[in-house]
């Protein structure tokens, strides 16, 4: 299994350092971590972030609110479906996409994809389609970037232990290598995803937790622009505070088994695309 790391969408929130912790100027940089693989099943997408219609026709795929707030720079090139053309590939070889959960900046891809399997939790998809309430909830599920997809499969929680862990396994068509962790608490059915390879698990945390010193063994901390965002967007707080703890628990006890990363640490992307 080959593995790419691709930047989906880059945010510029103003706030530079309060929010990425390293910027000098007045504007922050977070990247959208997306993955892709490349394994025997085909080409395997995990997240999309932003898609070619959310480039050309933004309003209402994102919401004004949100694209404001986080100044989305959005830009064709910058797509996932460009960015794998540009290796080599087409659209029609992503066989599969796997969700971490379908907020407006992981889920814009997926319609560029058209022959893909869409493979996430239960839960999120029914909190995506039926919980939409509120201001927030209205704005981080958009219908219209995934209302042409009729190939899901859903999965509910349970299943076998992965380092404490309840991990999906046998996902649809899929390589067993490649496991759902639930993680809800960002938004009601998040879920990480566990890829084994020779060197060991990697864990896509997804935005179970936003800034790369979240998972600081020896101390944890968080910028303040990315602790507010978290605490204003999170579908269950009280959970989100317990899975990132438990995922520092892991990193503790087993960061020579396990490769723990989240979808919007700009520090982990350039250290891993680089590695």
């Amino acid at each position: 299994m080959k593995i790419h790391h691709l930047n989906c969408g880059t945010h510029r929130p103003i706030g530079g350092a309060l929010f990425d912790g390293a910027s000098r100027g007045l504007f922050a940089r977070i990247v959208t971590h997306c993955l892709l693989l490349e394994t025997a099943q085909g080409l395997v997408l995990v997240d999309t972030g932003y898609g070619l219609q959310d480039v050309r026709h933004p309003h209402p795929r994102i919401s004004r609110f949100m694209r404001g707030l986080l100044n989305i720079q959005l830009n064709e090139h910058g797509t996932a479906r460009r960015q794998i053309e540009q290796l080599g590939f087409s659209a029609r070889d992503v066989r599969h996409i796997v969700l971490t959960h379908l907020d407006f900046d992981h889920a814009g891809g997926i319609e560029d994809f058209p022959d893909a399997r869409i493979h996430v939790m239960e839960s999120e998809r029914d909190a995506a389609e039926h919980k939409r309430r509120g201001f927030f909830p209205s704005r981080r599920y958009r219908p219209a970037q995934w209302d042409d997809v009729r190939d899901w499969r859903t999965y509910a929680e349970g299943g076998e232990n992965w380092f404490g862990f309840s991990a999906v396994r046998d996902l649809d068509g899929l390589p067993p290598e490649i496991l759902l962790i639930p993680l809800p608490g960002h938004s009601h059915g998040h879920a990480g995803v566990a890829i084994s390879t020779p060197e060991g698990w990697m864990l896509d945390a997804g935005d179970a937790y936003f800034y790369h010193s979240e998972m600081d063994t020896a101390c944890p901390h968080c910028t303040p622009g990315l602790a507010v965002y978290q605490s204003l967007l999170a579908a269950d707080n009280a959970a989100r505070g317990t899975n990132r703890e438990r995922l520092l628990q892991l990193k503790r006890g087993h960061s020579a088994e396990v490769r723990v990363f989240c979808s919007h640490s700009t520090a982990e992307f350039d250290a891993m695309r680089s590695a």
